[in-house]
């Protein structure tokens, strides 16, 4: 082992084999669990200087949620962007995240891309919404609507609240060729990546999953600004969906989503939609499938709405949007690859 000074933070770098730095690695993820953050910081930090990504992810980690050390968005950036230009993946969407944060949009769009391209739903969420508004990338509602069902199905509530927008301002034709290509994506993809908390070096030490709605903070809101062929929406101003809650995640566990509602409400404004066919037939076989195997659809009774020549299949009466998103969550678990979004009776 050979030791020397490093001017970064008066650090001293370590020159570690990468069997020994990946069990020093393991061994500060494992400090965090315990809740000894400091040591975990202690353990990562020469790692991190002498090079190694998965040091470096955690390091940034550390900074971002301000845990054995202050809280330091700044550093968080610096330590995700040198973990990302060795190829981590996780680094890769925590860095395209901390650049649009931080207000380096155009910075944050090829990171966000490489994050998209292996079904990263944050990094879905905020490009979609960039898409949609025209933000640092031409605007794009059929990618822009596809990359948020994905995100929705993820189970982002940011990302079902803000597709119930998007709802209100593309047309129905526009909506069904994001739909497709959401499916495209997944059937790419493979599902969805989730977030994870750290890195472990492959020590078999699961991560714990990050809450979705971090994202949210300082996220993008949606401006609609009609393009060419599409119908100008009525004149009202978009307000930002209210931010959901912030739980805490507990080191080495998985965030658990709601349940869904065992017993809906008998009234209320709120609907799920399940799928828009021209042929009406289709709308009700599909109600008759997802009502026997998806038990979370419980008392709600199917609308079959008229849309030009389109029949919409919602189901309702449910209480509050909050409801609605549940239900949701739970009918894409029960059948993966159902469409489903609240809706406003």
């Amino acid at each position: 082992m050979m030791v020397r000074a490093c001017g970064i933070g008066a650090a001293v770098l370590i020159t570690l084999t990468p069997a020994a730095a990946h069990a020093d690695v393991r061994e500060g993820v494992e400090a965090w669990q315990r809740g000894d953050y400091k040591k975990a910081v202690e353990t990562w930090r020469p790692l991190a200087i002498n090079g190694d990504a998965d040091a470096q992810f955690n390091l940034a980690q550390a900074y971002k949620l301000g845990r054995g050390v202050p809280l330091d968005p700044g550093l968080a950036e610096q330590w995700f962007g040198k973990a990302a230009a060795q190829g981590h993946p996780q680094a890769e969407a925590n860095f395209a995240l901390a650049l649009f944060q931080n207000g380096k949009r155009d910075e944050a769009v090829p990171w966000l891309e490489k994050a998209v391209a292996r079904g990263e739903p944050r990094a879905q969420l905020v490009l979609g919404t960039m898409l949609f508004n025209g933000d640092s990338v031409a605007r794009n509602w059929v990618r822009a609507y596809a990359l948020i069902t994905r995100a929705t199905a993820a189970g982002i509530p940011k990302a079902a609240e803000t597709q119930a927008q998007m709802d209100q301002y593309i047309d129905t034709q526009l909506r069904q060729e994001g739909l497709a290509l959401a499916r495209q994506y997944e059937s790419q993809q493979g599902g969805t990546t989730p977030p994870t908390e750290l890195a472990g070096s492959g020590s078999g030490i699961r991560g714990a999953e990050l809450p979705p709605s971090r994202v949210a903070d300082g996220g993008p809101a949606l401006r609609p600004q009609p393009s060419a062929g599409t119908a100008k929406p009525a004149a009202r101003s978009v307000a930002t969906a209210p931010k959901p809650p912030v739980t805490k995640a507990v080191p080495g566990t998985a965030a658990t989503p709601a349940p869904a509602p065992s017993a809906p409400a008998a009234s209320g404004g709120w609907r799920v939609q399940l799928g828009a066919f021209r042929d009406e037939g289709n709308a009700r076989s599909l109600w008759a499938d997802l009502r026997q195997r998806a038990p979370a659809l419980g008392r709600l009774q199917p609308v079959y709405v008229k849309a030009g020549a389109l029949t919409r299949l919602q189901a309702g009466p449910i209480a509050s949007n909050a409801d609605a998103i549940r239900v949701c969550a739970a009918v894409k678990a029960a059948v993966p690859g159902t469409a489903c979004l609240p809706a406003v009776r």
